[in-house]
C-alpha cells in the first residue's frame, strides 16, 4: 500500500507564554463541547414541559448529540488533514453556533434536535479533532504534552461536570433558552482568540477521502446506539439494530481492507489497531466518558424526577464532582512526573468505582441532598486523574502523519463512551424511574469502570515514548524534535 501523507515541516514546542495563547481556544473548545452534552441534564424537566415532549423524548435528544459525535469524529479527523486543521477548527465552530442559535430559538422538540443534536453534533466533530491534533504537534515532549493534554482535559471535565450547574443556574435565573445564547457567545469568543492559532502543517487537500468507508462506520455506530435506546421498548428490535450496527461495521473492516489492498487511502488505516498500548488506552477513554455521562446523566435524573430537585439544587450538588475532576487533572503534570501513566489509569478507575459504591450506599440511607456528595467527589477525582493519560497514551502512540487519524478514531471511541453511558443509563431509568432503578443503572457503571480497571491492567508499566513515536518508527527529518 502506497499512503499519501501530508507534507510535514518542522515541530517546535511554544513558548510558554506563547504555549498558554494557542492552547487558550483549544481548551475553550473542548469545554464548551462537553458543557453542550452535560448541561442538558438539568434542564429535562424544563425543557420537557416548554416544548410539550416528554423525559424520554429529551434523552433521545442528549443521545443524538453524542451520537452524531461519534459517528462522526473519524471522518472529521482525516478532514482535519485536507482542509487544515484551524480551518477544520473554525468551520466546525461556526456550524456549531449556528446550531446553538437555533436550539435557542426551537419551538419544538424536531428543531431542538436540529439544532443541539445535528448541527452542534455536527460542528463538534469538525472541531474536536483538531484540538487534539494541534495539542499534539505543539507540546513534543512528554511533560510538556502532559501539561497541554491536563488543561484540555481539565476543561472538557470541567465543562461536562460543571454542565449541570452552569446550565442550573441559567435556567433558573432566566430560561433554558438561555444556556444555547450562552454556547452561542462562548463560541463567538472562541473564533475571536483563534486568530493567533497556529497549524503546524499544510493542508493536504489533494488526499483522499473515504466517503464510502465514512458512511459506513456512521451507520454502524447510529444502528448500535439506537439498538440500546430501544431496549425499553422492544427487545426484538434491540437486538435486531444491534445486529444490524455490528454487520454494517464488519462491511466497514471489510471496506477498509480492501481500499489499502488496493493501494488507495481509506477512511481509517487498520494499523491503527496493531498497537496494543494504543487498543487498551481506547477502551479507557471509552469507559472513562461512559462513566462520566452515565453517572451525569443517572443522577440528574434522579435528582429531578424522583427527588424533585430544580436546575439550580441539581447542578450545587454536582459541584462535588467537578471540584474532584478539576483538582486532579490539573495536577496531570506533576501526576505524571511521579508515577507511570498506566497507575494513575488504574487508580482513576478504582476511585471512580469506590465513589459509585458510595453514591448507592449513601442515597439509600439518606434523604439529603448532600448524600450525593462524597460519591461524586470520588468520581470526580478519580476521571480528571485518568483522563489525561489516558488521552496521552493514545496519541504519542502514532507520529505526525496520522494524528488525524488517531485523533479522530480516539474523539469517536470516548464520545460513543459518551453516547452508550447516556442511552444505558437512560433505557434503564425510563424504564421504572425508582430507587431500585437508579443503583441498577449505577451498578451497571460500576460494572463498566471495573472493565476499564481490567484493560488498564494490562498496559505496559513504562510511559509512552517522550516524542510521541514507538521505537519502531523510522527516523525522523532532521530539524524536527
Amino acid at each position: 500500500m502506497t499512503e499519501q501523507t501530508p507534507p510535514t515541516g518542522p515541530t517546535t514546542a511554544p513558548r510558554a507564554g506563547s504555549g498558554r495563547r494557542l492552547l487558550a481556544p483549544l481548551a475553550l473548545a473542548q469545554f464548551i463541547c462537553s458543557f453542550a452534552g452535560s448541561n442538558m441534564n438539568v434542564m429535562i424537566n424544563d425543557i420537557s414541559h416548554d416544548l410539550d415532549t416528554t423525559v424520554q423524548g429529551v434523552q433521545v435528544a442528549i443521545t443524538i448529540f453524542l451520537l452524531v459525535m461519534a459517528a462522526l469524529m473519524i471522518p472529521g479527523g482525516k478532514l482535519s488533514d485536507i482542509l487544515g486543521r484551524k480551518r477544520c477548527f473554525l468551520i466546525g465552530l461556526v456550524v456549531y453556533g449556528a446550531g446553538a442559535v437555533l436550539s435557542a430559538v426551537s419551538p419544538g422538540l424536531g428543531v431542538l434536535i436540529l439544532g443541539n443534536s445535528i448541527l452542534e453534533g455536527v460542528g463538534t466533530a469538525l472541531l474536536i479533532p483538531p484540538v487534539y491534533i494541534l495539542t499534539t504537534l505543539l507540546f513534543t515532549d512528554l511533560t510538556s504534552r502532559a501539561r497541554a493534554f491536563g488543561i484540555v482535559m481539565a476543561a472538557g471535565g470541567v465543562g461536562a461536570a460543571a454542565g449541570p450547574l452552569i446550565g442550573g443556574l441559567i435556567t433558573s435565573a432566566i430560561s433554558w433558552r438561555a444556556a444555547f445564547v450562552f454556547q452561542a457567545l462562548v463560541i463567538l469568543l472562541i473564533v475571536v482568540m483563534s486568530r493567533s492559532l497556529v497549524d503546524p502543517l499544510p493542508p493536504d487537500p489533494g488526499r483522499h477521502f473515504d466517503v464510502r468507508g465514512a458512511v459506513l462506520s456512521a451507520a454502524g455506530l447510529v444502528l448500535i446506539v439506537m439498538g440500546i435506546l430501544a431496549a425499553d421498548d422492544n427487545l426484538w428490535l434491540m437486538a435486531a439494530l444491534l445486529a444490524a450496527g455490528a454487520l454494517v461495521l464488519l462491511w466497514f473492516l471489510r471496506w477498509v481492507r480492501g481500499e489499502e489492498r488496493a493501494g488507495r487511502e481509506p477512511l481509517l488505516s487498520t494499523g491503527l489497531f496493531r498497537d496494543r498500548t494504543s487498543n487498551l488506552g481506547l477502551v479507557t477513554q471509552n469507559a472513562q466518558w461512559l462513566l462520566l455521562m452515565g453517572t451525569s446523566f443517572t443522577v440528574a435524573a434522579f435528582l429531578q424526577v424522583v427527588r424533585g430537585y430544580d436546575a439550580v439544587q441539581t447542578g450545587v450538588i454536582f459541584t462535588a464532582a467537578t471540584l474532584g475532576l478539576l483538582a486532579s487533572s490539573l495536577a496531570a503534570e506533576r501526576l505524571a512526573k511521579r508515577w507511570p501513566q498506566r497507575s494513575l489509569i488504574m487508580a482513576g478507575f478504582a476511585l471512580a468505582i469506590a465513589g459509585i459504591g458510595v453514591l448507592i450506599a449513601f442515597v439509600a440511607g439518606s434523604p439529603g441532598p448532600w448524600a450525593f456528595a462524597p460519591g461524586l467527589l470520588l468520581i470526580g477525582l478519580g476521571l480528571g486523574g485518568m483522563l489525561t493519560p489516558s488521552v496521552n497514551i493514545v496519541q504519542s502512540a502514532f507520529p505526525e502523519e496520522r494524528q488525524g487519524e488517531i485523533s479522530g478514531l480516539s474523539r469517536s471511541v470516548s464520545n460513543l463512551g459518551s453516547s452508550f453511558g447516556t442511552a444505558i443509563a437512560g433505557t434503564i431509568l425510563v424504564a421504572g424511574l425508582s430507587r431500585n432503578a437508579y443503583a441498577t443503572a449505577m451498578a451497571v457503571l460500576a460494572v463498566v469502570g471495573l472493565g476499564g480497571l481490567t484493560a488498564a491492567a494490562f498496559l505496559p508499566r513504562t510511559a509512552a515514548p517522550a516524542a510521541g513515536h514507538p521505537p519502531a518508527d523510522p527516523p525522523r527529518k532532521p530539524g524536527r524534535r
